[in-house]
Order: C-alpha cells, then structure tokens, then sequence
C-alpha cells in the first residue's frame, strides 16, 4: 500500500501571530522555533518519511516561497513543490494537490497536514495516522484527527463526536474558536475534541466531496488537469486561482458531508499557533519563562524572551510578557494577548509598511 500513500504538507500561511520573527519573506513553517537545529517544515516533512516515499510528497505553499522550500527539503522535484499565486485558504490548496495526485495515481490515499505544527509523540502519531490510512482506504470515509482537550482553549476549533465505544468517532458538528465560557462546556462535556486540521481520505473520495459540495472549484481543477506536469501547468493555475474566494475545507465540506469521522489523538500536539504555545510547550526556566537568546532578567515571571545571541535583552520586573527582537522590530506585550497579534500585524503593515513586515 506505501506506493499509493502521498502527503500533503501545506505551507503557504505568513504566520503573523509569530511576527516580528516569522516575516512576510521567510514565516515560521520554515523557521527553528523550536530551537533545535531544524525548521518546523522540515520537521513535518521528516515526520511523515516512514510511512510515505519521497517521491509522493507534495507541499502546497506560495508560489515566492518555492525557492525557501526547496532549499529546505532538496530531495524533491520542482513537480512536488505546487505553487499557489495566491492564498485561498485550505480548499483550492487542497483541490490543487488532490487533482495533481489523482493524475498520477487514481488509487492514492492522502494525508494532509499543516506545516507549522509540533508533534511530541510522534509514535503514537503515526500509529494512529496509520489506522486512518487503513479506514480510508477501504471506505469513502473523510476522515480527521482530533485532539483530546486538556483546557477550555479558545484559539483552537472544536469537533463534536458521536460514539463514545468505538475509536473512530462519527462528527457531529464543528465549531470554530468559541469564547471561554463555551469552550468550557466543551471540556466539562467530554464530546469534543480540538481539530488540530490533520485530515486522511482517499483521493477520489475527495475529489467527489469537492464535486458534490465546490463544484466550481471541481470544474476549474478538471480544466487544468491535462495540463498537470507539463511547462503549463503554472499558468493554468494562476488563472484558476483568479476564479476562486476564499474558503476552508472544513466549512465547505467537513461540516456539510455526513461521511465525516474523527480518531480522538493525544500525542503532545501544539499548533504553535501563538507564543503563549511556545511558552506552554517549550523548556522554561526556574520561574517560568522561555528564553531563546542573549538575555538578563531581573525579576521576570512566566514571560517570552525571544532574540538573537548578538543583542542583548534586558527585562525587569514583568509578569506574563512578551518580548520579541528580530531585525528591524521588536514586540512587547502580554503575551496571552494572541487574539490581538493578527491585529497588530495588520496595524504595522497599514501604518509603517512591508518594509517591517
């Protein structure tokens, strides 16, 4: 079955929750958040390598980020690099690779995963991603990994399931990023789960959900489909994604499809999606602070240090902060104050331009 899996790894968001560290030019899929020597695309891309031949890794991202992508994973073609002109959001993104894939092998079973994100357990990981690739290739399941919620989160979005027996999970309903006092009864309830946005199915029980649910974007990708791995195919593309609004996969057909399950997963998942998730998941101090840099603090509690070795940070007498040096930019804030962050990169962007982005 190995020659008919494909991965799916999608690469094209600018992280600007991590600004002033992840940068318009080079965002944090391809950055060592972590601090361990490797970024997080490279992360993702060594995670699937057991269970997927590298010939069947495709990474969708923007089309001005090809060059950081290859640099970064040279073993691939410049066919397995797709490159969206614009962002659309996960549906045309998905659609893109689906249709490509299809071309090639109209038995493929696909795993899609975002770039960005950090696995602890990878074992458990894969044991499971490895029983949804057996579900799926036996069913016209549409199927996505949940994971089991440790607090009322209210950056996260939430899946609701059925079954309480058996581990795979019928859904129910989706939610996105509800306010605390609902993420709570979530919790309390035991019927949901966060959606980390991990997804197995076969290719053309896919590509029947978009004919079903996006037939526009399934017709354009069947236009452009003779032309997949041909000199044209960039251009087509372009033209495609003209034609598209933007639009998740989650709303357009995870929440609409009655064929949608769910394999409840706690294997030490973060979508790093804030700094307070670095701060959660990250090595801290004696009084709790993550430091990545060249810094002194003096009475500094449960903060974000973030810089280089050549600058020098100096903090006093904060509690819960936020301070990032890179560049040409420094940020300091509360550092639970996440929801503000695309705020506060939009505000940068409008009133001191893309010089600082």
């Amino acid at each position: 079955m190995k020659k008919h899996i494909y991965v799916v790894i999608m690469a094209g968001g600018i992280g600007s929750r991590f600004w002033p560290v992840s940068r318009e030019k080079k965002p944090k899929q391809f950055l060592d958040i972590l601090n361990i020597g490797k970024s997080l695309l490279t992360l993702t891309y060594e995670r699937f390598s057991g269970i997927c031949d590298k010939e069947n890794f495709l990474i969708v991202t923007n089309e001005r980020y090809r060059d950081l992508v290859q640099q970064q994973l040279p073993d691939l073609t410049h066919d397995q690099i797709l490159g969206e002109p614009v962002g659309k959001n996960t549906a045309p993104c998905i659609a893109y690779a689906t249709y490509k894939i299809l071309k090639k092998d109209p038995n493929a079973i696909c795993i899609v995963a975002p770039s960005d994100h950090a696995i602890f357990n990878e074992q458990r990981f894969l044991e499971m991603v490895s029983m949804a690739i057996n579900e799926a290739a036996t069913s016209d399941k549409l199927i996505t990994l949940g994971i089991k919620p440790h607090k009322p989160e209210t950056g996260y979005g939430y899946i609701q399931f059925l079954d309480h027996e058996n581990e795979l999970k019928k859904v129910k309903t989706f939610t996105e990023k509800p306010e605390l006092d609902l993420a709570k009864k979530f919790v309390e309830s035991g019927d949901f789960l966060w959606n980390a946005g991990i997804f197995v199915w076969s290719a053309s029980t896919i590509k029947n959900a978009f004919e079903e649910y996006l037939p526009e974007i399934a017709e354009v990708f069947n236009e452009v489909t003779p032309y997949y791995y041909t000199t044209e195919e960039q251009a087509h593309i372009e033209l495609a994604y003209s034609q598209f609004k933007p639009i998740s996969v989650d709303y357009a057909i995870m929440e609409k499809s009655p064929n949608v399950f769910v394999y409840p997963g706690d294997f030490g998942w973060s979508d790093l999606g804030s700094w307070s998730s670095l701060h959660e998941f990250g090595k801290k101090d004696e009084t709790n602070n993550y430091v990545d840099g060249n810094a002194l603090l003096f009475d500094v509690k449960d903060s974000v240090i973030k810089g280089s070795k050549k600058q020098l940070i100096v903090a006093s007498n904060l509690k819960g902060y936020l301070i990032a040096v890179e560049g040409n930019a420094i940020l300091i804030c509360k550092k639970d104050k996440e929801r503000t962050f695309r705020k506060i990169f939009a505000e940068v962007k409008k009133k001191k331009g893309n010089e600082f982005l």
